[in-house]
Formats: C-alpha cells, structure tokens, sequence
C-alpha cells in the first residue's frame, strides 16, 4: 500500500504542503498555531509521514513541534531533492512545487521517519552551535581592533565587544562540559576520546552534538556520513579522480584541524602521514586520509565505550 506523505517547503514565516498521491495544496504560518493547523490538516488526510527539506534551520520548530503531536518525520536533502526534480523535468521553482517535489522525492526514495533528538540532545546542539557562532563572531572583532592600531578610542569599543564574547564563550564551554559531565553514556564517550592528544573539549562536545551515530556506525558508514569518504568516478576503462562529496562540513572541518594536531604526537598518524608524503599525495589528500583515520579510531573508541557502558548498566 502506496504511503500517504505530506510534503513541506519550510520558509521563515510559511509552510506550504502537498499531500501525495492526491495533490492537496495548504498553507500555513510557521508559527505554534500554524503547526497545529498543519497536525490537524495530516491527520485529517491520514498522513504516515511528513517529509521536509534539512536547510536553513527554520525546519526544526516544524519538525520538533509535530513529533510531539505524534505526526511522524523524516528530513530530506535539498540537493537530492532539487536533482530529484530536475532528473522528471520540473525546472520550474516555487514554494507549491516545491513541496510536491519533496512529497514525490519521499515516496521515490521510501524515506522513513527521521528519530526526533532528545532535549538533551537539542539543548546540545544549540550550545555548541552558538559557541561556534560566538567563536567566529570574536575572530572578527580581534580581526577589526588589529585594523585599528591608530585609533584608541574604536580600540576601547572593540575590546568591550571582545570581553563580552569571551564570557560568552566561557560560559558556554562551562554548559556543555556540565552536560556531558552528568550524562554517563556522554561522560564515557569523552574520557575515551580525550585518550587521543589533540581531542580536547570543544572536540568532544562537537561530536556529541553534531555526530551522535558515532560508535553506532560502522567505519565506513561514518565516513561517509561525515563526507570523509572519497566518491567512485569510474566508467568502463576510465578510472575516474576519487573526492569526497557532501557529509557534515562542522564535523569534517574540526576533524581537519584534530588530526593535524595528533599527528604531531602519534607515532602511528605521523607515520601515515609520512608515507603519504613519500609516495607524492597532494596535500588536501592527505589532509583527508588523516581526517578519515582520525575518525576511524573516533568510531571505534566510541564502539568500544558503548559496549562498555551497555554491560556495566
């Protein structure tokens, strides 16, 4: 029996949505009492899934607030989905279209319901998201008082902004430690990352929030979610060049960072490394053979952990 799904093209202020098969058009506010419209209007057309796209972050009260009327959800890829349309000729673009898009995409893929996050797990995500925005937002201030070497008195206002985002980040680095300290699963994950030097605090509080398949996954899908996974280019006799596509570029970018910093240490990455330079990789190929090992052991300490902490409780 063909699936009823419901899809949403999430805007700021709008949620338009096509229900397939059928073609049924609505919209509605993204606000509370939009959401509820919007629960209503699927149960009332018997809806086994709503299916919007993961972009812009405006998607996440829509998605968060149906799961807990129990209209289940899955998030889509806008790529996939806007090469999904172009693949049946839809070249046309609006917010209707769209969302039929998104409904077809769902049911040509059979998506199943994306696993609403805990709270622990949202609250997670949103510290770590907005120490990374505070992060970025006081390199720009220190970028700006440099630039003003000759002026003391924009200095001072400068210096003023950058106390305040240095409390910020000191508070915020305090939360997610005290989340991840009183959460034993979470406390075990970290104290066998940290085994590894390099892995630090705002390593492990990355994972935790933007990662948390890791040590679920094998080592291969892991790679591949993160997009540490190099993409096969291959026709009949032509052997294509291999590069990584895709993934979660947040993880990806700190795990660039983390192994460049462990190989200074680890006998074992520093050795991979070499052996790569010996045999003429390019540089942003090692870059990535680093970060993928790095992960790999990431994957496999956190497996371990897991295990550990599932036969101790």
């Amino acid at each position: 029996m063909k699936k009823t799904i419901c899809g949403v093209d999430v805007s700021k202020a709008k949620l338009d949505v096509c229900i397939e098969p059928g073609g049924r058009l609505a919209s509605f506010n993204n606000d509370t009492a939009g959401i509820a419209s919007l629960a209503a209007f699927c149960r009332e057309h018997a809806v086994t899934l709503v299916v919007m796209e993961a972009s812009g972050g405006y998607e996440r009260r829509v998605f968060v607030e149906l799961w807990e009327q129990g209209i289940g959800c899955a998030l889509a890829n806008a790529r996939s989905v806007r090469r999904y349309a172009e693949a049946m000729g839809i070249l046309e673009k609006t917010d209707r279209i769209d969302s039929s898009v998104i409904a077809r995409f769902a049911h040509a893929k059979n998506l199943a319901p994306t696993a609403l996050p805990s709270q622990a797990q949202q609250r997670l995500k949103a510290l770590v998201t907005r120490l990374r925005q505070v992060t970025d937002d006081l390199t720009v201030q220190k970028q700006r008082r440099a630039s003003m070497f000759d002026n003391t008195e924009m200095q001072a206002s400068v210096d003023e902004v950058i106390a305040l985002l240095k409390r910020q980040s000191r508070s915020l680095e305090g939360e997610i430690a005290s989340m991840i300290d009183d959460d034993p699963l979470w406390a075990k994950l970290a104290e066998t990352w940290r085994e590894v030097k390099g892995v630090a605090g705002r390593t492990v509080g990355r994972l935790h929030a933007e990662l948390p398949e890791i040590g679920i996954l094998s080592n291969k899908a892991i790679a591949k979610l993160v997009g540490l996974a190099p993409i096969a280019n291959d026709s009949g006799k032509r052997k294509g060049k291999r590069s990584i596509r895709g993934g979660r570029a947040g993880v990806r970018s700190i795990l660039f960072l983390v192994a460049a910093i462990a190989a200074r240490y680890d006998q074992s990455l520093a050795d991979f490394r070499d052996r790569l330079v010996a045999a003429g990789k390019e540089k942003m190929v090692i870059r990535i053979a680093l970060a993928r090992k790095l992960l790999v052991r990431l994957n496999a300490k956190a497996r371990e952990a897991r295990a550990a902490y599932a036969n101790a409780t």
